[in-house]
């Protein structure tokens, strides 16, 4: 563990708009150097339209490795990326971009495979799960894309903006083998229920799902962090359900990011 820094520590930054309420900068920085790598996570605010100016400084400074991207700018990032994983693509975002071995800035889209990650320390396979998902923003089709990737048998998406859940299914249909079908409130029939909207982070928001028709069996995962137990996840373990809250999403995300820069600086064989 290293527990000093100095001017050949190399930086990453994490970037967002406003960035004052990112809890993640201590807690990355922690394990990349518990891991042994001299590196420190430094937050900035960026504003939309100063992120190209941001990204093109980044890449003329030789001791930045990396950005980590949170809201609002997954989105853009993606197109600041000189490449990126297939899943990244697909998405249209990414939140962890590294410097490649030829200077360029390579992107990733952490949020859906650490979620799959957080299920796996929660007690949850997803693989042959029936799998309903409500909420086809930036995490929902993170999420989306890493259920497909870790096996569910069917993904069926609920989302009010139609535009929004389309354009996620098409991009689905394209991705990979689980062809999405059209999902409601209703999680008659599903063993694994996702809600990745902000529903119940506000008091008085109504249930993304309907909690009487969850059976028992049924695994239940929230991406809300605050309150620490959301009502859907309260709801669901009065019905018995096995869950996740917002927590164990964020815990899982943070240790795919660390994972993602270690590569930087993992001896090469």
């Amino acid at each position: 563990m290293l527990d000093t820094y100095s001017g050949a520590t190399r930086v990453l930054f994490i970037v967002g708009d406003p960035i004052a309420q990112v809890k993640s900068p201590a807690g990355v920085t922690q394990s990349l150097r518990d891991a042994g790598a001299d590196a420190i996570v430094v937050p900035a605010h960026v504003a939309p339209d100063d992120l190209p100016d941001f990204f093109a400084m980044c890449r003329r400074m030789p001791n930045v490795d990396g950005i980590i991207v949170t809201v609002p700018h997954k989105f853009a990032a993606l197109e600041l990326c000189d490449d990126a994983t297939p899943a990244s693509r697909s998405i249209g975002a990414a939140n962890a971009v590294r410097r490649s071995a030829d200077g360029g800035w390579f992107g990733d889209m952490c949020d859906g495979e650490g979620y799959v990650a957080g299920l796996h320390k929660a007690g949850c396979e997803p693989r042959g799960r029936r799998a309903l998902l409500v909420g086809a923003g930036g995490a929902g089709s993170a999420i989306a894309h890493a259920l497909v990737d870790a096996g569910v048998s069917s993904l069926a998406l609920h989302e009010a903006d139609e535009a929004r859940r389309e354009a996620l299914a098409a991009k689905l249909h394209a991705y990979g083998p689980v062809q999405p079908e059209l999902g409601s409130a209703d999680p008659s029939g599903f063993d694994l229920v996702i809600n990745a909207t902000p529903m119940g982070m506000r008091e008085g928001d109504p249930l993304p799902v309907d909690a009487l028709k969850l059976s028992p069996t049924t695994f239940v995962g929230c991406v809300v962090t605050q309150p620490a137990v959301p009502p859907l996840i309260a709801a669901a373990r009065q019905r018995g359900c096995a869950t996740m809250t917002g927590a164990g999403m964020f815990e899982a995300v943070r240790e795919r990011l660390v994972d993602f820069y270690l590569q930087l600086y993992r001896p090469t064989a």
